[in-house]
């Protein structure tokens, strides 16, 4: 079987009056049906411009997809007309937000906002489309959903309104869910509940989900497969078993080792940085990006970009260290 999405050589531009930010640059990814795939990496790295350009909604201008194919079900998004598009978002591919409360439009009931996606994709009657909102909105766990429709975003809590963009997203039961930081500003209680949620949604409807975080225990969760960026390139691309056992690229290594742990015997936090900063995406060295924060920096390293080659079955890695 072919992969449900597979993205070959995507390069994503944004054109400001400081240069070119190369948000994305030549990323190459798959994802296959039913599957979940973890993308991490720091603030900055492309996470949140790879889901934006899936679903062609990156801002134009400044932004701009300038190479590449998204080949997804056998079809390319970026060879689609606008209203072709258009017809995907919501029905095949949906989005959950990184922060509902400004995706949420404030000034429109929560049942008309949840209402509008199946109203927009299905010919459906009135009442019909208020008995499936109902049925949407007690599916993600929201309390009296008759007695919500009339609410407003404001009248809800953070993990309230997150169901409710889980429920706008699954409203017509879409082949693939992108999940932008869905946790972000939650508490601990509340973000194990919305990860348990999109888990069981995934279960019953059979979605394939992508889900970007900078939390490695989020991926650890949910995810088969990870794709760590650096960037705005992917850097690793492996099974979460082998990244979280064995990581090959020294950035993997140091966002492992960066997590804090206690140490048993001496009963102090351990935690070791990355140091350094991430380069600018407007002035990109010539080589590896990563070369001014690792650690086995070689001549090579800051000539020429490694490729994403293959190490191991089902485990790529960009490094000359290993080539």
């Amino acid at each position: 079987m072919p992969p449900l999405l597979e993205i070959k050589g995507l390069k994503t531009f944004f054109y400001t009056k400081r240069g070119i930010a190369k948000a994305l640059d030549d990323v190459d990814l798959q994802l296959e049906a039913g599957d979940t795939l973890g993308i991490a990496g720091e603030s900055g790295c492309g996470k949140t411009v790879l889901a934006l350009s899936i679903m062609r909604l990156v801002p134009s201008p400044p932004g701009k997809i300038v190479a590449g194919k998204i080949i997804f079900n056998g079809a390319d998004l970026l060879l689609l007309k606008p209203q072709e598009i258009r017809s995907v978002r919501g029905r095949e591919i949906s989005m959950v937000f990184q922060e509902p409360m400004t995706s949420l439009n404030p000034v429109f009931s929560i049942g008309d906002q949840v209402a509008e996606v199946l109203r927009v994709h299905n010919q459906i009657s009135k009442q019909d489309l208020r008995d499936r909102v109902v049925e949407l909105l007690q599916q993600v766990g929201i309390p009296s959903p008759r007695d919500r429709l009339k609410d407003y975003p404001h009248q809800l809590s953070g993990g309230m309104r997150q169901r409710v963009m889980i429920a706008t997203a699954l409203a017509c039961r879409p082949k693939l869910m992108l999940a932008d930081e869905p946790t972000t500003a939650l508490d601990v209680t509340i973000q194990a509940q919305i990860l348990d949620l999109i888990d069981r949604m995934k279960e019953e409807t059979g979605t394939s989900v992508i889900m970007v975080t900078h939390d490695l225990g989020v991926i650890a969760e949910t995810a088969q497969k990870i794709a760590v960026m650096y960037a705005g390139k992917v850097v690793e691309y492996a099974p979460v078993e082998q990244i979280f056992s064995t990581p090959l690229h020294p950035y993997s290594i140091g966002l492992l080792e960066s997590i804090p742990r206690i140490d048993i015997q001496s009963r102090t936090k351990l935690l070791k940085p990355i140091f350094g900063q991430v380069p600018s995406l407007y002035d990109l060295p010539p080589g590896c990006v990563f070369q001014e924060r690792c650690s086995h920096t070689m001549r090579v390293c800051c000539e020429e970009m490694p490729p994403l080659k293959s190490m191991r079955p089902n485990h790529l890695v960009r490094c000359w260290k290993y080539l």
